[in-house]
Order: structure tokens, then C-alpha cells, then sequence
């Protein structure tokens, strides 16, 4: 692991996927995929966003969908033990 992504970590930031679906510009009628992966932080996605601005700005593809994967997002729910029981009869 780098030194980049443990920083990254102990900030907050998890590891986030995204399939970024996008017409080919040399054939519009058909979608190509591209699988983009960084550390971002959840549900903002701030890096996630500066990298679609990018790709508005800098690149000729037009974009399709955007699916996102984090573990915030896809992760087991969240539990805590009770401290208390009750029974109802």
C-alpha cells in the first residue's frame, strides 16, 4: 500500500469504483466502458466529481451512466448491541 492511499484511508477516504458508460465518439450509436478507481470519500464523491468534470471538459466521448461502488454504499448495515431486552407477552 502507499504512502497516498493510507494517508487517504486514516482521512476518511475508501476505496470507490465507478463504470463510467460513454458513447464512442467515432460511433456514437454504440457504448464503451471504462472502469475508474480512487479513493474517495462518501456520498459527496469529490474525486469522483473533479474526474467527470475532466472528462466533460477534456474529452470528446459524450457520457452514458455513471454507476458507483463504495463500501459505505455496499457494506453490511450498520449494528450496535442493546443494552436493554425486553420481552412483551
Amino acid at each position: 500500500m502507499s504512502d497516498r492511499a493510507l494517508a487517504a484511508q486514516l482521512e476518511g477516504y475508501r476505496l470507490t469504483t465507478a463504470e463510467v458508460h460513454y458513447y464512442r465518439p467515432d460511433a456514437p450509436s454504440l457504448l464503451q466502458l471504462f472502469v475508474w478507481q480512487d479513493y474517495d470519500l462518501a456520498p459527496d464523491f469529490p474525486v469522483l466529481l473533479d474526474f467527470l468534470d475532466h472528462w466533460r471538459r477534456e474529452i470528446a466521448a459524450a457520457l452514458h451512466s455513471v454507476r458507483v461502488a463504495h463500501p459505505q454504499l455496499i457494506g453490511p448495515a450498520e449494528w450496535c448491541a442493546a443494552s436493554d431486552i425486553f420481552s412483551i407477552r
